[in-house]
């Protein structure tokens, strides 16, 4: 398992009965989660002193109770690799269906990315990465923080904007991001038409969703596709590609085989190793690690 295990002002403290209780810098929160199908079986104190809890209602929709947290705050991530340190700062708060704006699950792939872009740069070469389905840009900024020359590509005005000002809170906001608001699909086939390539690429596609046009997303009949052309842009120097999932039935095996058969139909998987598992964070109050999600990759 891939564990994002670098964290300091993020942690999970306690699971059970549908949720977990998390510290999200000096606030703790209560959120649901479909995995955790256990009790509870010890009654951590700070259960009783959350600052906001979501709850889920039968209807697969919810909304959050506030005791006393405010509207945004921020926590830091720190990257790290060999004498080089940057840190990456993200502006929370609490929107709809329990989010604060942040996955930490995947520290593990920031980490990933910014090791290898990192010594690629240091070999003297540019890498350009693209980043789908980009959300509030955590892996934007790992990117970015390493030396890449990175394209940010999200379907949400919101979103963007939230990455945006991520960035200037990373010190990150003239590090030459190219932020788009654009269907992530129909980008890809433009740039297919248009000839770009990228040296790594990056995507986290959502189960289902909505283009800035009212395009519908539906993963089990898209990413198939989806992978195979993105795979499509990569230079003749490829450095890594990552995909995630949140998606019952899109388990790390599963994403492992789709990228593994794409890459052979485009000749790409001769030199390339790919590699997939779970992504999970470690849980404070009994030592366990609880999975949130998987991933592949490959690099080259």
């Amino acid at each position: 398992m891939w564990i994002g295990k670098n964290w300091k002002d993020y942690k999970i403290i306690s699971t059970g009965s549908g949720e977990k209780l998390e510290k999200w810098g000096k606030y703790i929160l209560i959120r649901p989660d479909p995995q955790i199908i256990w009790q509870k079986e010890s009654r951590h104190i700070l259960w009783n002193k959350a600052n906001a809890h979501y709850h889920r209602d039968s209807k697969g929709g919810g909304e959050w109770e506030f005791f006393s947290l405010p509207q945004q705050w921020s926590i830091n991530y720190d990257l790290n690799d060999s004498d080089v340190h940057k840190r990456l700062t993200f502006n929370l708060k609490p929107f709809s269906f329990k989010h604060t704006g942040l996955f930490p699950e995947q520290a593990s792939n920031w980490d990933f990315s910014f090791k290898h872009i990192k010594k690629r740069i240091n070999s003297g070469a540019e890498v350009k990465l693209l980043n789908l389905f980009a959300y509030t840009g955590g892996a934007t900024l790992a990117a970015a923080a390493a030396g890449a020359k990175v394209t940010h590509v999200d379907a949400s005005k919101g979103m963007v904007a939230w990455a945006k000002e991520n960035a200037v809170s990373s010190g990150l906001n003239d590090a030459g991001i190219r932020w788009l608001v654009d269907d992530c699909i129909k980008f890809t086939q433009r740039e297919i038409r248009r000839k770009n390539r990228y040296d790594a690429i990056i995507m986290d596609p959502p189960s289902y969703g909505r283009g800035p046009k009212g395009e519908i997303w539906k993963i089990e009949s898209s990413i198939y596709s989806l992978i195979k052309a993105s795979l499509s842009l990569l230079s003749d120097t490829p450095l890594f590609f990552i995909i995630n999932s949140y998606t019952t039935g899109l388990q790390a095996g599963v994403l492992n085989y789709m990228l593994l058969t794409a890459a052979k139909a485009l000749n790409l998987e001769k030199n390339g190793k790919a590699e997939a598992d779970e992504l999970g964070l470690f849980v404070e109050d009994d030592g366990f690690i609880m999975p949130c999600g998987a991933c592949a990759r490959m690099l080259w």
